[in-house]
């Protein structure tokens, strides 16, 4: 996958019109590449409204390809404090009321940031496309208040809830250069295939049990 360019080298725009120019969907970063431990640049005009533009467009492209729900620019090796998200939500009603999990429209995060609003945590496992094959239950804020902008730079200062608000936190944890493995219970990473057909409830509480850890609020 094309490198990350250093500060002193290829200049960012021409980094991104080779990516763009490679083809879609884009390469994802796996961990242990250095940009995803780096906290991102703030975007501040860097690229051209249609370079901008032509880049959201191809992580719009690479996040549902792989597929996901989020994708952040560092994780296609791009350190800029940009990343898109969508969730079509197509989870049983069970799944949906125990974790929140409603659609959430295609948008664009400029420069996020996010603080708790209120005290409640909820953990469920959670994955990560530049962590493949690998989940573990992440306990997250249930409720936040974002901040930022959209790719149009109008203002965002909203709060967000249940499932969207873990993709905001996901995604904007990526941007300060941080996984979700460092804040997951280690006791209860599991491959994607054992959590598919072991732990495929709508909560964790049965897991937690039997990988012999503790839930957030229960000890």
């Amino acid at each position: 996958m094309p490198p990350v360019p250093p500060a002193t080298s290829v200049p960012l725009t021409d980094h991104v019109e080779s990516l763009l120019d490679s083809g879609s969907p884009l390469p994802i970063v796996a961990a242990g590449d250095p940009v995803l431990r780096r906290p991102a640049e703030p975007f501040d005009g860097q690229l051209s409204g249609d370079l901008l533009a032509r880049l959201v467009e191809a992580m719009r492209a690479t996040m549902h390809a792989a597929p996901g729900v989020g994708l952040a620019a560092p994780q296609i090796g791009v350190p800029l404090r940009l990343a898109v998200l969508e969730d079509a939500a197509a989870v049983p009603d069970e799944v949906r009321l125990a974790r929140g999990r409603v659609p959430l429209a295609f948008r664009v995060l400029v420069n996020p940031s996010y603080e708790a609003a209120g005290g409640r945590v909820a953990a469920f496992f959670e994955g990560c496309l530049s962590v493949p094959g690998y989940q573990a239950v992440t306990a997250r804020h249930e409720r936040v208040r974002l901040r930022g902008l959209d790719e149009r730079g109008r203002v965002l200062d909203e709060e967000v809830a249940g499932w969207p608000a873990r993709i905001v936190q996901h995604e904007t944890d990526h941007l300060d250069g941080t996984l979700y493995l460092d804040r997951a219970e280690p006791r209860s990473l599991t491959t994607t295939q054992a959590a598919a057909a072991r732990w495929a409830d709508p909560t964790p509480e049965r897991a937690a049990r039997e990988l012999r850890f503790t839930l957030p609020g229960t000890d």
